[in-house]
Parts: C-alpha cells; structure tokens; sequence
C-alpha cells in the first residue's frame, strides 16, 4: 500500500516506545480503512467504513506513558470482521475522526445495521393472549 498524502484523512504506524518503528502501516480514506503489514511479505487489508459497526478504545498504563493506544474496530466485513490498530497516536482523537467518517458513510450510502434487544421475557410462548386483545 502506497501512502500518498492527499488521499488520506488519517494514517500513522504501529509505534514501539512511542516511536513509528514498525512495518505495520495504517491509513484511512473517505470510504475505507487500511492496514498493510509486512516488509518482504506484505499483507494489506481493508474495510469499508459503512460495515464497520463498533469502535473500542484501550490504553494500559505504558500505552498512556507513551502517548499511544489501541482501536479494536468490529465491522459486517467477512473476510475481516475484526480489525485492531495497536499502539497509535492519540487514540481517542483518531477514533472520534473514524466514528465520524463512519456514519458519514452510511448517511451516504443510506445504511443503517439495526439493533435488536430483547430479553427471553419480551417473547409470547403462544399466542393465546394475543388473540384475547383482538376479539
């Protein structure tokens, strides 16, 4: 994956001590997320934004130190339903800019994933009381 700066919002590397010492690469467009890891072997990845479906956020205490963090990001993707960006800078500011481009995205695309919450208690067994409501 070749970075070219103008079309990238957002791109950093998986830092060591605070410092990019690393070949796993990340970098984000205004429709997708990439990760490119590798030096001889090369392996890249990618995601549409609009299938990614939730964003977390983890800094342990040399993380903090460092002035990194760590994004997990869960999408609808199949051949990548899990995407984690270790050890990058300013992890709270990057992943508010992905959760904007996120739902930009699927405005965009008219996307919505809906939610269902439900409890084994919320499920009629029959549908016997239905009926007495309807007579």
């Amino acid at each position: 994956m070749g970075f070219k700066g103008d079309q990238y919002i957002w791109k950093d590397r998986k830092r060591f001590w605070g410092m990019p010492l690393s070949f796993t690469r990340y970098a984000m467009s205004e429709d997708r997320l990439f990760l490119s890891v590798g030096f001889l072997n090369v392996k890249d990845e990618e995601v549409l934004l609009y299938r990614i479906r939730d964003i977390n956020t983890s800094r342990n205490l040399w993380q903090r130190m460092c002035g990194v963090g760590t994004i997990t990001v869960i999408s609808s993707d199949k051949s990548m339903p899990s995407a984690i960006l270790k050890n990058i800078k300013r992890p709270m500011e990057v992943k508010e800019l992905l959760h904007k481009q996120v739902e930009d995205m699927k405005i965009r695309r008219r996307v919505r994933f809906g939610e269902i919450m439900a409890t084994g208690d919320d499920f009629a067994d029959d549908d016997s009381d239905l009926d007495d409501d309807f007579q």
